[in-house]
């Protein structure tokens, strides 16, 4: 395990303040994009990323992912990004395969730098060390902050995942140090206790993120809400329904929720008995029907459901379960779709996003950070180097 030197904290200040002057200032738009602002309220019928200005009152909520562990292409695992009029952006999950989702959008990766974790799971938090490498290089110069909760034992807590992926991952990290921003490649973590009841774990430049205990497969799950500017957006996690949602979500203008498949469709689909998926369906998770009772209770702006397995038929069965309880705003969230957010409307769109895109460039400020020396490999590697070829010469820094 490596360790931080004085001089390196010193780089993750300087950088962590770099980073806060950098929030307030507009994107970093990708060669050949310029974003415009929405007139009165006049949306495209699809949302192509890094065109439309943010409003400074309006928050955009993008879901990177909608599925399942078992992935598929159009529905990877559990992930939502969440932009706000500010400049401030936040990961809620960052689920396996929602990176290619994320980097389809070409953003401004040195704002995309605060990581909450519902729960450890790897269809939630499968993506995310492939997000702390994947977005040092892309933008991110600062470190990553990983907010989570903790388990019932330690070894069960957000301090020991992340730790563990550290020490998992610390060749790549190692060989990557100096190439790249020395302080991008370290991992901040906030653990907090799973069951404290709408406790702050977040509070900056206008932003309050709250948490609450969630009933799902352990302890250790949790739900969040994010407030700012008279907007809130709560993000569910996997959960049983329970108190403390129906309880922190009120007043909610985007209220998502986990809204799984009904048992008969969840058997059906992998291949499970009744009984198996009763008890996953209801126990576990939330099927649909009781996912419309706890909308109809609450009557957010919008309800929004998700972590089903997308298709003609499943989609059927669930729209068929939440209307016979819930007749309010619904949204059953596919991948990259986003909503729109300001206090006179609520859109709904998908995004449009190129299947193979370039990765996003990068600000001057990440240029600039510090780095300290390229790494190579030992002289008795070296010098196995092939005297058939000689490199070009290297150019002057």
């Amino acid at each position: 395990m490596y360790t931080m030197t004085k001089q390196l904290l010193i780089m993750i200040a300087l950088g962590a303040t770099s980073l806060a002057i950098a929030q307030g200032q507009p994107d970093a738009m990708p060669k050949g994009r310029s974003a415009v602002a929405i007139v009165d309220g006049q949306y495209p019928a699809s949302f192509f990323p890094n065109t439309e200005q943010l409003g400074a009152d309006e928050m955009r909520i993008i879901a990177l992912g909608t599925g399942m562990p078992n992935q598929t292409k159009r529905a990877v695992s559990i992930s939502y990004l969440v932009e706000l009029g500010n400049g401030e952006k936040f990961l809620f999950d960052i689920g396996s395969g929602a990176m290619n989702n994320l980097f389809s959008l070409r953003p401004d990766f040195s704002k995309i730098d605060k990581v909450f974790a519902s729960h450890l799971h790897v269809d939630h938090v499968g993506d995310f060390m492939g997000l702390h490498v994947g977005s040092w290089l892309s933008g991110r110069y600062t470190p990553l902050h990983f907010y989570g909760p903790s388990g019932a034992t330690p070894e069960l807590g957000s301090k020991t995942f992340v730790e563990g992926m550290k020490t998992a991952y610390q060749w790549d990290i190692a060989t990557r140090s100096g190439a790249l921003p020395d302080a991008g490649g370290q991992i901040v973590v906030h653990e907090f206790d799973y069951t404290q009841q709408n406790q702050v774990v977040y509070d900056a430049n206008g932003v309050v993120i709250r948490a609450w205990p969630a009933i799902h497969s352990l302890d250790g799950s949790v739900s969040y809400s994010l407030e700012w500017n008279g907007l809130k957006y709560v993000f569910g996690g996997d959960t049983y329904p329970n108190k403390w949602y129906m309880e922190f979500a009120k007043g909610a203008d985007i209220a998502s929720h986990e809204c799984f498949l009904p048992p008969k469709a969840l058997a059906a689909y992998f291949g499970w008995s009744l009984a198996q998926a009763t008890y996953v369906s209801t126990r576990i998770h939330t099927e649909p029907q009781a996912f419309g009772k706890i909308m109809a209770t609450l009557k957010p702006r919008m309800a929004v459901g998700y972590h089903s397995v997308q298709s003609p038929e499943n989609n059927q069965a669930i729209m068929d379960g939440v209307r016979k309880v819930y007749g309010g705003p619904l949204t059953i969230a596919r991948d990259l779709q986003v909503i729109n957010v300001t206090k006179d409307q609520i859109v709904v769109r998908m995004a449009t996003v190129d299947e193979y895109v370039l990765p996003p460039d990068v600000t001057q400020a990440y240029k600039d950070a510090p780095r300290s020396d390229d790494k190579s490999p030992s002289e008795m590697i070296q010098s196995g180097k092939w005297d058939g070829y000689t490199p070009p010469p290297m150019p002057k820094k």
